[in-house]
């Protein structure tokens, strides 16, 4: 067995479900540039990449075209203004910290989410002040797939990398986990792209729900 002191998640896609918010703000920006909504299923996939996907999803350009970065500060400035509007933890989350917090165990996030919204996100949800750390996508020099916001995490918890777990839904997510020694686990409920499968990502484990880490913990 894993000998698993700390859990550290990813958070659009493997600690909470922000897709439909952030699929709200894709269409919103839509209807204000003249162009029509989206389905939500073809918006979720790519909802862990962040504003640069939506925008270059929605409205086919790319960062260079002219327009893509109005755009995308757009949809940042709708997102912000709905930041919780229907984001909730995956099913299983509330209970796997639960557990850790029973057991002791530190548990934190670390995303490429600004922290201009990461902060208030996790301030909604309740629950900063319970997290051993919060690491945005700005808090270091180099964000993930790079392994220095992974081992910046570590060191906040006071925690050796090899005992810690990393959860995601992206390749990069595994990535950074794996190049900073940490174990790592593939959220297969998360956003996840057809062309990227997560077989391929070479995590330690692929878990369906949360609730599978908790035999992990056992």
């Amino acid at each position: 067995m894993a000998d698993i002191r700390a859990l550290l998640f990813d958070l659009d896609g493997t600690f909470a479900d922000t897709a439909p918010d952030l699929a709200y703000a894709l269409n919103e920006t839509l209807l204000a540039y003249g162009e029509q909504p989206m389905p939500y299923k073809q918006i979720r996939p790519a909802v862990s990449h962040g504003g640069v996907a939506l925008i270059r999803l929605g409205f086919e350009m790319e960062p260079e075209d002219q327009g893509f970065e109005e755009r995308r500060q757009h949809l940042l400035q709708v997102y912000e203004n709905n930041i919780c509007r229907e984001t909730v933890l995956f099913d299983g989350i509330q209970a796997l910290i639960e557990q850790a917090e029973l057991q002791k165990l530190p548990w934190g996030i670390i995303t490429n989410k600004p922290a201009w919204l990461t902060e208030p996100l996790m301030q909604a949800m309740g629950l900063s002040e319970r997290a051993g750390c919060i690491i945005s996508g700005d808090t270091c020099e180099h964000n993930k797939p790079h392994p220095q916001p992974m081992l910046h995490a570590a060191d906040l918890i006071n925690t050796d990398p090899q005992h810690c777990i990393y959860i995601g839904d992206a390749r990069r997510d595994i990535e950074a986990g794996k190049a900073a020694g940490m174990l790592t686990a593939a959220a297969l409920y998360g956003y996840i792209e057809a062309h990227d499968p997560p077989s391929t990502w070479d995590a330690d484990w692929q878990i369906e729900t949360p609730q599978e880490l908790l035999r992990l913990l056992a």
